[in-house]
């Protein structure tokens, strides 16, 4: 089940937002046009006629587990996949008399993930009680912040590729209205065999974190990019691992279209998205089925939708049509949650019992973006060259490693990383840390080739023979199958005079 988040919120920055442009188009279902911005700005004409222009204006709800030990109010352990209902304290099942007790910890890595996100930091945020019926929420409210959340007033900046090259890209930037604590709601799990739904409480009370992005981005790529940019600081900062496949990541896009000049369209949201590649496809679904509905005289409703991967496109969940009340109201549980800076916390206070703004923010880790500029600034590689090591997990680190231990140049090696490592990588799907070859073997195996011990065409084979994982070292491989390259001339002259003879005496 997805978070529920702050759908008010995020409409309220909707009517204030505005679209920006986007990049040429991406990859779109079979079957349908593909509408998306220009990369200069302004609609793009749309429709059989090819008379009207639209504009699409998306944005973005994304929930991110908090990396934490314990959940957000309890002191249950949090752990993927474990056996149903096996990590659920009192607390996390409601039994009455219980009471939250806030976890250090998750506040700190909203604090990080908000500073990271150019964030003010609100140094007093509230917890309020959001009430719906749900069956894998057994108080029958989320503990959230609705009224002041811990974070506001951000942005996220993001690279686009423009075109079909990976050279042709462009900075863009959509903004983060706010980031609030709240905890998960348990699972439900549908046995359509027995006609039965069974409620796993495990996920019940875990951490999260809500960003809103305000409506600044119009197409599938936009959306994809900021949010594979966003799960990069995340991990870099260690404040989520936000691992989508296991629910760690999951996103909310919201989707409208108009023309140019008149106000927003009805909205549409698709709930619960688990994947990057898969949230691309919805947006961009979305946007032409709304183009498509109305030009063909239709209406948009104002519903949520979810995306069917198989058949790639989206189907109706439930309507909007009528406001939903939460009743909203103060958590009279937990206190206001104080923060402080430098500046104003108290002489006589106990560091250990605060929590310091500007103490995490001293801590800050490299992001992405500064990561990337080392890279081109340090080993002379293209920008490019930059997202590819950063995309992969453990990548950069590794070819860093070779670098320490050969004497090819960086530009070289990045080739071998990139195009040969990261392919074998890729057709076994493997991460980068479950590689057989590790940094010290390929960079033996560069050093080869470097001293032209080796060709090209032999390092190649020797690389193929490596990936098998049989504990050959490069050199052993090398004198095994006779791949030297020969340096004595006079060997070599004497292996050209045999050919040549052979021929005469033919």
């Amino acid at each position: 089940m997805a978070a529920r988040g702050c759908g008010g919120a995020w409409r309220r920055g909707w009517q204030r937002g505005r679209a920006l442009s986007g990049p040429a188009p991406g990859p779109f279902p079979r079957g349908r046009r593909a509408v998306a911005c220009n990369a200069r700005g302004g609609a793009v004409p749309a429709g059989k006629s090819g008379l009207a222009s639209w504009v699409p204006v998306v944005g973005l709800e994304i929930h991110a587990q908090i990396s934490s030990n314990s959940k957000l109010f309890s002191g249950s352990q949090v752990q993927f996949a474990a056996p149903p209902n096996s990590l659920v304290s009192f607390f996390d099942a409601s039994l009455p008399g219980t009471l939250p007790v806030l976890n250090r910890r998750c506040v700190e890595a909203a604090v990080m993930t908000g500073l990271a996100l150019n964030c003010s930091i609100n140094k007093k945020s509230l917890f309020d009680r959001k009430h719906y019926f749900y069956a894998d929420l057994p108080a029958g409210y989320q503990i959230t912040q609705q009224r002041v959340p811990l974070a506001v007033n951000g942005s996220l900046s993001y690279s686009l590729c423009t075109g079909n090259k990976m050279s042709q890209m462009v900075k863009k930037t959509v903004r983060i209205k706010q980031i609030q604590l709240e905890q998960d709601s348990g699972k439900s799990l549908h046995d359509d065999t027995r006609s039965q739904t069974l409620v796993d409480l495990n996920r019940a009370g875990v951490g999260l974190m809500e960003v809103v992005m305000e409506p600044d981005m119009c197409c599938g790529d936009e959306a994809a990019a900021a949010v594979r940019e966003l799960q990069l600081i995340l991990q870099t900062l260690g404040s989520s691992q936000a691992v989508m496949a296991e629910g760690q990541l999951r996103v909310d896009a919201n989707v409208s279209v108009h023309h140019p000049g008149e106000p927003y369209g009805v909205r549409t949201e698709v709930k619960n998205i688990n994947s990057i590649r898969f949230l691309a496809k919805a947006v961009d679904y979305e946007i032409q089925r709304q183009i498509e509905e109305l030009e063909n005289g239709g209406t948009i409703l104002n519903e949520t939708r979810a995306f069917d991967s198989k058949l790639g496109c989206t189907v109706p969940m439930r309507d909007k049509e009528g406001k939903q009340d939460y009743r909203f109201m103060p958590e009279p549980n937990l206190p206001p949650l104080i923060l402080y800076d430098a500046k104003s916390l108290p002489a006589n206070m106990n560091h250990q019992q605060v929590i310091n703004i500007d103490w995490i923010h001293e801590r800050l880790p490299d992001l992405p973006s500064v990561k990337r500029e080392k890279l081109v600034e340090q080993y002379g590689i293209l920008p490019e060259h930059s997202f590819a090591l950063l995309n992969e997990d453990g990548l950069a680190e590794f070819y860093e490693n070779v670098l320490k231990q050969t004497r090819m140049k960086p530009k070289r090696v990045i080739g071998w990383v990139l195009n040969d490592l990261l392919s074998y990588l890729k057709q076994h799907s493997l991460t980068v840390k479950e590689s057989p070859v590790s940094s010290f073997l390929l960079a033996d195996l560069l050093n080869l080739l470097e001293k032209k011990e080796i060709s090209s065409t032999a390092a190649k084979q020797v690389l193929a023979e490596l990936w098998k994982g049989e504990g050959k070292t490069p050199l052993e491989i090398v004198k095994e199958q006779k791949l030297q390259l020969l340096q004595d001339q006079k060997e070599l002259e004497q292996i050209c005079q045999a050919v040549i003879d052979r021929q005469e005496n033919e």
